[in-house]
């Protein structure tokens, strides 16, 4: 299993674009942040847990994460998916 590939497509203060490139097998670990996040799935299916609700998403699914919901996913078949963060995660620069 690897970690995720984090690429950040793009930037201002106020909002971020990042691309994640995942393994099949490869997991983002359970955590929550204060940013608003978008999540749009290029390729790929995953399992998303958000606040203890599990769900699958494939191609073409798109869905926000609140503000300081817990959340993680476990990738199904590799593929990428595309973040935006409201405002801009400085953590990722």
């Amino acid at each position: 299993m690897t970690d995720p590939v984090r690429t950040v497509l793009a930037h201002s203060p106020d909002l971020m674009v990042v691309r994640f490139a995942f393994a099949a097998g490869g997991q983002g670990a359970l955590h929550s942040h204060p940013h608003v996040q978008s999540t749009y799935v290029h390729s790929g299916r995953y399992r998303f847990t958000i606040d203890a609700r599990e769900f699958e998403v494939g191609p073409g699914d798109a869905f926000i994460i609140p503000s300081g919901a817990q959340h993680g996913c476990l990738c199904l078949e590799g593929g990428e998916l595309i973040d935006s963060f409201t405002p801009r995660r400085d953590d990722f620069l």
